[in-house]
């Protein structure tokens, strides 16, 4: 397991430097100069021209990408250009409000979309399934600010349930985790409910029933953790998704995220925070892939690491 980490490890590493290639290719290619943002509208081109040389926007793109390469192999990602402060540091502020979030979505998902994908392939084409398969089909179409908007309208501003934005106490966290987790357990409903009807036509779950095992034992000793495999991948993906892809539900919440940390220096072309940020994203999604790889194992035995 150890040797399959490693290359593991390794095969991440271009991924992640293509992703730095192109997010620092596009981010100064974008139309606008942003040493007239730093200076100000109505700065002298003499300000202007020390804004440019203070942040290295003066030297060409092949001298600040090693500039870059060589600050992050140091553990240093510079300074942001808006704010002057450390982004190692703005990023140590609002990485674990997203991955506190995401998690708690995930949870949701998890809570919600794996014993609804279970029931509806134990009564197929039955009411509960049509039931859960229209909801799931709803879940992924349903627009996320749509659905975070709605909750707020009714959870918080007429039932005063829950904080209308904002982050603090767990209630905060309500509205927020289940506006993410909604895609994610329509999602891993469907595939519970799509990998546990073909495990269940197999012949070791008719042996298991043949040898008089309560149903409840057959179902989740035996259907359920066979069917795990491809469940465990698409959650993965969507936990990964939900790090990267949160910027909507936290700007609909005015929960301090990553997400709208990346929305804000985008639009003020914060160079170094946004690439920090999309750095940041990519190896949490990485890393993320390897983690349910090494799942795998322990899910299904028959499964080695060669």
């Amino acid at each position: 397991m150890l040797q399959y980490t490693f290359r593991r490890i390794l095969i991440a590493i271009p991924t992640i430097i293509g992703v730095l290639i192109i997010v620092f290719s596009m981010v100064r290619l974008a139309p606008g100069d942003p040493a007239v943002l730093l200076a100000g509208e109505f700065a002298s081109p003499e300000v202007i021209e020390r804004a440019r040389e203070r942040f290295g926007l003066d030297r060409s793109l092949p001298e600040q990408f090693a500039r870059f390469v060589g600050g992050l192999v140091q553990g240093d990602l510079g300074r942001s250009t808006r704010t002057n402060r450390l982004v190692t540091a703005d990023l140590a502020n609002y990485f674990p409000n997203t991955l506190e979030m995401a998690f708690a979505a995930i949870v949701v998902a998890l809570i919600v979309g794996v014993p609804s994908g279970v029931v509806s392939a134990l009564r197929p084409n039955g009411p509960l399934d049509f039931v859960v398969t229209f909801v799931a089909l709803l879940g992924v179409s349903m627009p996320v600010f749509w659905f975070g908007l709605l909750a707020i309208l009714i959870f918080s501003v007429q039932l005063g349930w829950f904080p209308v934005a904002g982050r603090g106490t767990l209630s905060h966290l309500v509205l927020p985790a289940i506006t993410l987790g909604l895609s994610s357990t329509a999602i891993i409903a469907r595939m519970t409910r799509a990998s546990m009807l073909e495990v269940l036509n197999q012949d070791f779950v008719r042996t298991a029933r043949a040898k008089g095992l309560r149903e409840g034992q057959v179902v989740i000793k035996h259907a359920l953790r066979n069917a795990l495999v491809p469940v465990v991948t698409v959650i993965g993906l969507q936990f990964g998704s939900l790090l990267a892809g949160a910027v909507i539900t936290e700007t609909v919440f005015t929960w301090p995220g990553i997400g709208r940390l990346l929305v804000d220096s985008i639009r003020a072309r914060d160079y170094p925070v946004v690439q920090g940020a999309v750095l940041l994203i990519a190896v949490s999604f990485v890393l993320v892939n390897l983690i349910v790889d090494l799942i795998y194992g322990f899910v299904d035995p028959r499964i080695r690491y060669d």
